[in-house]
C-alpha cells in the first residue's frame, strides 16, 4: 500500500472543492430557510402546529446533511490536526446531527398530530422510512457496533448512511412539493426554489462522497500520531 503523501496539486485541488462544498451546504440552509420564511408562513413550534412541521426540513438539512457530511469530512479537511482531537471533534458533530434529528422528528410528529380539525397520519411514506432507518443508523449505540468491528466497514456504513440522509431529503422535497405547490408542473417560484434545494443536495451529496474516498486525498498519520499509537501499544501489552 502506498503509504507516500499525496502531491501538492492534489492538496490543492482538494482544498478548493473542500471550499466548494462547505459553500453549497451553506446555500442549502440558506435556500431552505428563505422557502420556509416566504413561502412557508415561518417557523412555530406546538401552538401553531401548522407551521411547527417546518423545523423539519431545516433542521433536518443542517443535521442530516450539513452536519452529517462535515463529520465524515473532518480527518481530511483538518488532516495536519493530531487524531485524538479529531476524533472528538467527529463524535461531537454526529452528536449535534443526532439532536438536530430528533428535533426534526418531534416537530414533523408533533405537526401530525396536533392538526385540526383532523390529525395526520404518520409513518405511510418512503421518505418516512427512510428517515427512521438513517436515525436508527446515526443513534450511538448503532455506530459503536459498527465501530468495534473495523475502520474500512466503519468509513463504508459511514458513507452510505449519508447517501441515505441525501436520498431522504431528496424524497421529503418531492412530498412536500407535491403536497404543498398546487401547480407545481407550472414550475411556479416555490417549485424553482424546491427544486434548486434539491439539485443542491446532489451537487453537495456527491461533492462529500468523492472528497471522502478519492485515495489522493487520504489523510495520512502524522508523527504525534504514530507515536501515540506505538506509545499505547507498549503500555498494552506490558
Amino acid at each position: 500500500m502506498d503509504n507516500s503523501p499525496p502531491p501538492p496539486s492534489a492538496l490543492n485541488n482538494f482544498r478548493i472543492l473542500y471550499l466548494v462544498t462547505q459553500l453549497v451546504g451553506i446555500t442549502i440552509i440558506i435556500l431552505v430557510s428563505c422557502w420556509i420564511g416566504i413561502h412557508l408562513n415561518g417557523l412555530g413550534w406546538s401552538s401553531r402546529p401548522s407551521i411547527q412541521f417546518n423545523w423539519h426540513p431545516l433542521l433536518m438539512s443542517v443535521g442530516m446533511i450539513f452536519l452529517y457530511g462535515n463529520s465524515i469530512l473532518i480527518y481530511r479537511g483538518f488532516r495536519y490536526a493530531r487524531k485524538k482531537p479529531l476524533k472528538i471533534t467527529h463524535a461531537t458533530i454526529h452528536g449535534a446531527a443526532f439532536i438536530f434529528t430528533v428535533v426534526a422528528l418531534v416537530a414533523v410528529f408533533d405537526s401530525h398530530n396536533l392538526a385540526k380539525p383532523n390529525p395526520i397520519p404518520n409513518m405511510y411514506t418512503l421518505h418516512s422510512w427512510y428517515v427512521f432507518g438513517f436515525a436508527a443508523y446515526l443513534f450511538p449505540g448503532v455506530r459503536e457496533q459498527l465501530r468495534a468491528t473495523y475502520m474500512p466497514v466503519h468509513v463504508f456504513f459511514g458513507v452510505a448512511g449519508f447517501v441515505m440522509a441525501i436520498a431522504a431529503a431528496l424524497l421529503g422535497l418531492l412530498e412536500k412539493a407535491i403536497f404543498s405547490v398546487p401547480n407545481y408542473s407550472a414550475l411556479p417560484p416555490q417549485a424553482v426554489l424546491i427544486n434548486t434545494i434539491g439539485l443542491l443536495y446532489i451537487v453537495y451529496g456527491g461533492l462529500v462522497v468523492f472528497l471522502v474516498t478519492e485515495r489522493q486525498y487520504k489523510r495520512h498519520p502524522l508523527p504525534e500520531d504514530v507515536m501515540l499509537l506505538t506509545h499505547s501499544a507498549s503500555v498494552g501489552s506490558s
